[in-house]
């Protein structure tokens, strides 16, 4: 007999590998798409190069808010306890 939790738990793990995928290529991408270049050539952005912004600040912004979204509507809350054992 399968759990169901396990189900769930699997679907979960995947989801969270996909953002961890999702924040490595926005950190990565700009990090090293902006920021190989030559530094006199920079853009800046509140101060910082455009890259450390967009890579680091801003990407953490939307990663924040995309987790806010996929544990709000993607994930379900699972009990611990085991369903078909006694509860004494």
């Amino acid at each position: 007999m399968s759990d169901k939790r396990f189900k769930i738990a699997h679907r979960e793990a995947i989801i969270g590998v996909i953002l961890v995928i999702i924040n490595f290529s926005i950190w990565f991408g700009f990090a090293y798409g902006m920021g190989s270049g030559d530094p006199l050539s920079y853009t800046y952005v509140f101060g910082f190069p455009a890259w450390f912004f967009y890579s680091c600040i801003a990407g953490t912004i939307f990663m924040v808010i995309l987790i806010v979204f996929v544990i709000k509507f993607l994930f379900t809350d699972v009990p611990f306890d085991d369903e078909e054992g006694d509860q004494s």
